[in-house]
């Protein structure tokens, strides 16, 4: 009996993981009372990591995330919603 071939996306993962971290990351910077967007926005257009809270170990999260892949990942995001 064959079974149903199970097939998954390492780019569809990827994603998933970088929506967990900037979920992580906007909930520790609005948790610290920041605009969260602002600051995100902020760290995006300089790579200047002191736009992120060092709360919750969010700044080492938002290095860990690509920013032309982020920047991909969001643009994609918009315009296919």
């Amino acid at each position: 009996m064959n079974e149903p071939t199970i097939s998954f996306s390492i780019h569809e993962d990827k994603e998933k993981e970088i929506k967990k971290i900037l979920t992580t990351i906007y909930d520790a910077l609005r948790q610290k009372g920041y605009n969260p967007i602002n600051q995100i926005v902020g760290y995006i257009l300089s790579e200047d990591p002191t736009y992120i809270t060092t709360y919750n170990n969010a700044r080492s999260l938002i290095r860990r995330i690509d920013r032309d892949e982020l920047l991909q990942i969001l643009v994609k995001s918009y315009l296919n919603d």
